[in-house]
């Protein structure tokens, strides 16, 4: 037998106990009752819940994001992708919030809305945002805004925490929804 199969062999058979013992484990205990449940995807949300989401989507400044979304979008030549920015241009930033809102509001909830709106309003969340959407394009994400000790502590609150989290999972259902939107703007 060749030295890097033997070794390629080795290497296997010494991680078998490793994933074995963890199939052995004891489950993990449940969440604590502070924090909330995650919102539950809904297929008509209300008036209070799209009106919470339109909020928390120009905090987030959706029309950035609209912008990266037709930035990573193929065209066929150098006229079409100017074409397709300048008809995103003309759309207001309002209405794009409005436009996302409800497909949005159907994976985000009013809880994690209102929380994410005020984070993104205070400082910390602004610096993020700026990195976010003017930062160069790059194989790897931008090492985020170092915090201060209010914004750690801000940033440690178990409701922050577990909307961040939805707002994570939401992510590639909020991209396909603005990229939906941006096809229904192109088509215009």
């Amino acid at each position: 037998m060749k030295p890097t199969y033997a070794l390629a062999l080795a290497a296997l058979f010494a991680c078998v106990p490793l994933t074995r013992a963890g199939a052995a484990a004891p489950a993990a205990p449940a969440a604590p009752a502070a924090v909330p449940a995650a919102s539950v995807p809904v297929t008509t949300p209300d008036a209070a819940r799209v009106q919470a989401v339109q909020a928390m989507l120009a905090a987030m400044q959706s029309e950035k994001m609209m912008r990266s979304v037709a930035g990573a979008s193929r065209y066929a030549n150098e006229e079409q992708r100017a074409s397709v920015f300048a008809k995103l241009d003309k759309v207001p930033p309002q209405e794009i919030c409005q436009r996302l809102a409800t497909p949005v509001a159907r994976v985000i909830g009013v809880a994690t809305a209102n929380e994410l709106t005020a984070f993104y309003a205070s400082n910390y969340g602004k610096r993020l945002l700026q990195q976010t959407y003017n930062s160069r394009a790059s194989m790897y994400p931008p090492e985020p805004p170092v915090p201060n000790t209010a914004e750690k502590k801000m940033l440690k609150r178990p409701e922050l925490v577990q909307a961040r989290k939805e707002l994570a999972g939401a992510e590639a259902t909020i991209r396909h929804e603005a990229f939906v939107l941006l096809q229904a703007i192109i088509k215009k």
